[in-house]
């Protein structure tokens, strides 16, 4: 075996990451690890834990009793959830700690962290009997009950407070360049030809207006996350076995709301996951239409409707020194990609599942992470582009007086409004297949028997002033609408 020239790097060190997400955009996808690494996910455990123990010493008929102090104390346990505590979880798991032996189980590792730190709260007067709270940490519970509500605990906080607000500034500023530029008249293309003309202030308030309504459903998928904590085979078999007369479907509802989810009634082991699916579709859609703007910006950069700010500094080509690539939103189309290809994979797999239960899902569940990691790239990357663009009027409005057949349209319907019934053919044997100026249209409407305010109507007709209320609708986007 060869030495290997980077062997001296940390595996904390990004330039040492398997993946470009920990590396080369460490800096990009930071603000998601509170919400998608292994230690949020050891913490979102924790508190699910320490809520249900507190839930178990609200009731009669358990003997479980927690003063004010030590339910405070319990609560810290995950709300000071340190470095520290994510190692020791670790540990307990892989090798062994604190006199337990290696647990081998992620979730096992956790109940025997809270029976370490129970013992500390023992030592330090809070707690009279830690030990007597052993037996009622996850009791009764499958590690599913857990997984699935820390999983919820992370997701919506990421979304809510990473992947919204990232989109949202995405959505400002195209609201911004709509108003700015609702007057900038621009070719518009169907079909990849010259159609009828818009302004590009119009087009990016499309734009914005569609990620206001995708963002809805976003945010309306987020409000309906939802929990199970019903057992191994969702039946509360073992709750109902040890006290039958206690009403666990209440304990579980309880529990699921006090954590901020909707309570799911019918479950297997597993949450069936109908929601969670729901939302990686809905953030899949906002990830539709920014990938639809970067293929749009990408070909109006290279048609020259849009310049690009050159940053001081940066290399456009390693051979052409004169370019300025549009690679924001090249960056940003293949990161939305690779976002929505992980988006839909997880959302059609994550509500399958073997019979009650199989563990194909646990490992494909921890992938979440990583698509919202490459959704938050697409966004900022996106979000670099908007802000180096700059519409170059001057080109926009040669090539409209370059294409004046796109007046054909106006043309033949106010002929049609006139009651011409050949409106259309005279306007299509004049130019299609054919370039023409304005100059023979006037030579048409003259041989024209119409009226003469018809004829200085038609006219009066450019291209540049033929964009409807593209103004209007310019302004109508807002950037408090949903």
């Amino acid at each position: 075996m060869t030495d290997d020239p980077i062997s001296g790097l940390s595996r904390a060190d990004p330039l040492a990451a398997v993946s470009p997400l920990d590396g080369r955009y460490a800096g990009r996808t930071a603000p998601l690890s509170p919400y998608a690494s292994e230690a949020a996910l050891m913490r979102a455990r924790t508190r699910v834990e320490v809520e249900y123990l507190i839930e178990l010493a609200g009731l009669d008929a358990t003997p479980v009793a927690l003063d004010e102090a030590a339910v405070a104390a319990l609560r810290d346990l995950h709300e000071s959830f340190a470095a520290e505590d994510a190692r020791l979880i670790k540990d307990l798991e892989v090798e062994g700690a604190a006199g337990y032996a290696a647990t081998n189980h992620d979730v096992k590792a956790v109940e025997y962290f809270l029976r370490v730190r129970l013992e500390e709260l023992g030592e330090a007067g809070t707690l009279e009997d830690p030990t007597a709270l052993f037996p009622w940490i996850h009791f009764g519970l499958t590690s599913e009950d857990v997984n699935n509500l820390a999983h919820r605990l992370l997701v919506e906080p990421a979304v809510r407070e990473v992947l919204v607000p990232a989109v949202r500034e995405v959505r400002d500023a195209l609201v911004e360049l709509a108003h700015e530029h609702r007057d900038t008249p621009m070719l518009a293309r169907t079909h990849g030809q010259p159609a009828t003309p818009t302004t590009f202030g119009k087009e990016m308030a499309v734009y914005a207006a569609r990620l206001g309504r995708t963002l809805g459903r976003v945010e309306s998928a987020t409000d309906d996350l939802s929990g199970k904590l019903a057992g191994a085979s969702g039946t509360y078999a073992a709750h109902v076995a040890a006290y039958p007369d206690v009403d666990w479907e209440g304990v579980s509802r309880s529990v699921v709301e006090g954590l901020g989810f909707d309570h799911v009634a019918l479950a297997t082991q597993v949450n069936p996951c109908d929601d969670l699916a729901a939302l990686l579709d809905a953030l899949s859609g906002v990830n539709d239409v920014l990938l639809d703007l970067d293929l749009d910006a990408w070909l109006y950069v290279s048609d020259r409707y849009l310049g690009q700010r050159a940053v001081e500094g940066e290399t456009g080509s390693s051979t052409m020194p004169h370019k300025v690539n549009p690679i924001d939103f090249e960056n940003s189309e293949g990161n939305l990609s690779k976002a929505n290809a992980d988006l839909r994979f997880l959302a059609d797999y994550v509500t399958t599942s073997r019979l009650q239960r199989d563990l194909s899902d646990s490992t494909v569940k921890r992938n979440v992470g990583a698509a919202f990691a490459h959704c938050l790239i697409g966004y900022s990357k996106t979000a670099d582009g908007l802000s180096k663009v700059v519409p170059n009027e001057t080109v926009m409005r040669e090539e409209l007086e370059a294409t004046p057949e796109i007046i054909g349209e106006a043309v033949q319907t106010i002929l049609r409004r006139e009651g011409d019934t050949d409106a259309y053919e005279r306007v299509k044997e004049l130019t299609r297949g054919s370039r023409v100026t304005l100059e023979d249209f006037r030579a048409l409407f003259d041989d024209l028997d119409v009226d003469p305010a018809v004829r200085e109507e038609l006219r009066a007709l450019t291209p540049a002033g033929y964009t409807g209320i593209a103004a209007e609708l310019a302004d109508g986007v807002d950037e408090d609408d949903a």
